[in-house]
């Protein structure tokens, strides 16, 4: 059975229905913070409702698991930025238990979601594992200790640990109602209902834009490939400004309603693109999603949402 905290988010629940459909038993811990039972409708999983923060909760939906994938967190900069102590408390805290209750239970193998934050402000330079990490927020920082514990557990306390830093990831069920939402969701919503898109600062920030579908294979390759160790860079290598991605947009659903820019935000990273070519030589991954088919099947998900 594998464990997916964070199993009803908008990552987690992607990554739970492709276990589900290769016949994995999954049971999943979410506080539903962030997340939603509505997103794991119709899927064979157990979910537990609780927190990463309280041990005994996770000691007891950790018994019997063979697997984890841990992807329950405080999402985003600006949130850790607005409260870094409680960023800490579920981001770091909350990481370490779930890996000390994995390896005393005698789990297998824990995935844990990093971030591609934890490198800093790159000038523009495509970034690879092995360079130097420089987080300029809270939430970078907490992932950037993630990964500190991960490597301290896997060479020292006998749990194997793979960290997966994600690029930009987009798709369906990812919601854009959250002060914090990410740039693709909300500005999908705002443009269906006839509002302007908020850029912060000009608008030329770049980032490299993976689908989830990706995502989740990622998930489940870093769990269960015999030769998976360290952290891997996950995302298509490829970048695209925020300007960009407001211009499909409003191709998409409707040019009419305009951007409105906003001041920069603080602690963001202006562009971030890493290679992925570790993951696809040892997880025998890379990211087949089309862009623009992607967008088109989000941008249908989210019409119908609203």
């Amino acid at each position: 059975m594998f464990l997916v905290t964070g199993g009803a988010g908008f990552i987690g629940c992607h990554t739970v229905r492709l276990l589900c459909e290769q016949g994995v038993a999954v049971r999943v811990l979410d506080d539903l913070s962030s997340g939603f039972e509505a997103n794991l409708a119709g899927l064979p999983a157990e979910l537990v409702v609780g927190s990463i923060t309280d041990r005994a909760t996770v000691e007891r939906v950790m018994e019997g698991c063979s697997h984890v994938i841990h992807l329950a967190a405080i999402p985003g900069v600006p949130a850790s930025v607005d409260d870094p102590v409680r960023s800490d408390l579920v981001n770091v805290n909350g990481t370490v238990t779930v890996f000390d209750v994995a390896r005393r239970l005698g789990v297998q193998r824990t995935v844990y979601a990093s971030s591609c934050a934890v490198y800093g402000q790159t000038e523009g330079r495509v970034v690879r594992e092995p360079d130097a990490l420089h987080p300029t927020s809270p939430y970078a920082a907490a992932k950037a200790a993630d990964e500190l514990y991960a490597a301290v557990f896997s060479e020292t306390l006998g749990l194997p640990c793979v960290g997966v830093r994600y690029q930009n990831v987009f798709g369906t069920k990812q919601d854009p109602s959250g002060a914090y939402a990410a740039v693709i969701p909300r500005f999908v919503e705002l443009a269906l209902r006839g509002q302007p898109l908020p850029i912060q600062g000009d608008g030329e920030q770049s980032r490299d834009f993976v689908a989830v579908a990706d995502v989740a294979r990622a998930n489940v390759l870093a769990a269960t490939a015999p030769g998976a160790r360290g952290v891997y860079n996950i995302g298509t290598g490829q970048r695209t400004t925020v300007n960009q991605i407001a211009q499909l947009v409003l191709r998409e659903i409707s040019s009419g309603v305009g951007v409105e820019h906003q001041p920069p935000r603080q602690g963001d990273i202006r562009h971030m693109r890493s290679d992925p070519a570790k993951a696809h030589a040892e997880l025998d991954w890379q990211a087949r999603e089309d862009f623009s088919a992607a967008m088109a099947e989000t941008i249908r998900w989210y019409r119908g949402r609203v």
